[in-house]
């Protein structure tokens, strides 16, 4: 079902990939759409700069895929946040990183077409070109781990799995945002399009808030959705006057 437009009144969070722009084989190979930084920057301006983006790459991925664009953002699944203010929130140290990096890149190498992202604060095993080793992927990074999980978390997502600090979720970047200006106050509204959107999915709804999710099936906290990327550019550009 089509959501309702975002008002002037609300604060608008929105995912990056498989939300904003199309899902590509790998992380470095997306390519935004022309027109969404500026599309971007229209409706932030209309809603009092209450729009931030809440994705699972770093803030710095974020930066440089919407350049010259600067928004409010939630990097890493929420483990670091940037206010409207510019007030930067680092991410924690991810433990054992060193240990798990190693163990992972040997995996991967031993298995073409896998691929481990290195985020600094969280470590990913992409295996989108090589869907029939979910489950070998899914073991190793279980391997990996061991017995020795204090201060870590396992996040699935579509073709990935990702190893990052415990404490932080989307939900938890949406509630953060939620307590400061210009967001506070307002009616939330998220978009997204994975499993790793179900926190902020839930944080809104909490709220009163607008939910959308992009494509997919199953169960979902959502109240609404979006077919693909393309149909929220059209929702939100049918909403930027």
């Amino acid at each position: 079902m089509k959501p309702p437009g975002v008002a002037s009144g609300d604060a608008l969070f929105l995912d990056l990939d498989g939300t904003l722009i199309e899902i590509a084989p790998t992380p470095d190979a997306v390519r935004p759409a022309r027109r969404l930084p500026q599309l971007l920057g229209h409706l932030s301006h209309r809603l009092g700069s209450a729009l931030a983006i809440i994705s699972g790459r770093p803030i710095s991925e974020i930066d440089r895929i919407l350049a010259p664009l600067v928004l409010p953002a939630a990097g890493l699944h929420g483990l670091e946040r940037r206010s409207a203010n510019g007030t930067r929130h680092p991410p924690p140290a991810l433990p054992r990183l060193r240990e798990l990096r190693t163990a992972l890149q040997d995996f991967a190498a031993d298995h073409p077409g896998l691929l481990l992202e290195d985020k600094g604060a969280a470590l990913a095993l992409h295996y989108r070109a090589r869907p029939d080793l979910r489950a070998a992927a899914a073991a190793a990074v279980e391997a990996a781990l061991g017995c020795a999980r204090t201060g870590l978390a396992v996040q699935r997502g579509k073709a990935v799995i990702e190893i990052r600090p415990d404490g932080a979720d989307k939900g938890m970047a949406v509630a953060a945002f939620m307590s400061e200006p210009p967001f506070a106050g307002r009616r939330p509204v998220f978009a997204g399009d994975d499993l790793t959107d179900e926190a902020a999915f839930r944080a809104v709804r909490e709220r009163g808030g607008v939910t959308v999710r992009v494509g997919g099936k199953g169960t979902t906290a959502a109240e609404w959705s979006l077919a693909d990327v393309a149909a929220v550019h059209a929702w939100l550009a049918a909403t930027e006057g």
